[in-house]
């Protein structure tokens, strides 16, 4: 009976001393359960809940934006460049090919562009005084007998050409000496003409094209007096 109330005592107090452990007040030392300076681990769980923002009954006052007006980079200065200032010229006319070549040569490393190129141009070759032209070589060596009947034997009869069958009483280069030879004819009782004869000849030129800042000199390299220069169009 006493061993029976015994055993009920310590079952008994073992239960309370359990349940005192289990329920409880914590570790009144508060162990770490980790080591120093290790960050203790917390489930989700544990975390407390955090406060939901409180929303405002009425629209949130905004308060206005402050504008910062940002100066722009200064932009780095641009020195236009200063334009070319060119000027176009033509030297000639030169009397043969060879000579626009010789100039051509001198002047080439000084110049921008240059061209060379040729004209036909018509040139004064003189005064021709002769009779007209007859309808053929016996008509005109008919003349050419009346001629020497008055005593008038400078004169040639032309075979070919433009000119056939035309009595020239001679060619002039002084004005002076052609009139007076006209004059002569038609005092012979012959109707002599007066004209003046042309020629296509070739001319030879050089086209520049030259900074005028330069001074450009073509007379340093080009001595030559019949040689001439005027302003022309560039190309």
């Amino acid at each position: 009976m006493f061993l029976r109330l015994l055993f009920v005592l310590l079952m008994t107090l073992n239960i309370a001393v359990g349940a005192w452990l289990l329920l409880g007040q914590g570790d009144p030392v508060r162990r770490a359960a980790t080591d120093p300076g290790v960050p203790e681990l917390h489930l989700l769980s544990e975390r407390p809940a955090s406060p939901e923002p409180a929303i405002a009954a009425s629209a949130p006052s905004v308060a206005p934006a402050t504008t910062v007006a940002m100066a722009p980079a200064a932009a780095p200065a641009v020195v236009p460049a200063q334009a070319a200032s060119y000027q176009c010229m033509t030297l000639g006319p030169f009397a043969t090919p060879q000579d626009m070549r010789d100039a051509r040569s001198a002047l080439v490393s000084r110049v921008v562009r240059l061209r060379a190129r040729m004209e036909q141009s018509t040139e004064m070759r003189g005064w021709w005084v002769h009779l007209p032209t007859s309808p053929s070589r016996a008509a005109a060596l008919a003349q050419a007998r009346k001629l020497e009947a008055s005593h008038i034997t400078d004169y040639f009869v032309v075979g070919s050409g433009d000119q056939q069958n035309t009595v020239s009483l001679g060619l002039f280069h002084d004005p002076a000496n052609a009139h007076k030879r006209f004059d002569q004819i038609v005092a012979a009782g012959f109707p002599a003409r007066l004209s003046q004869r042309t020629e296509q000849v070739p001319q030879y030129w050089l086209d520049m094209v030259v900074n005028d800042s330069a001074h450009f000199d073509w007379r340093s390299r080009i001595r030559d007096p019949s040689v001439g220069s005027h302003s022309t169009g560039c190309f």
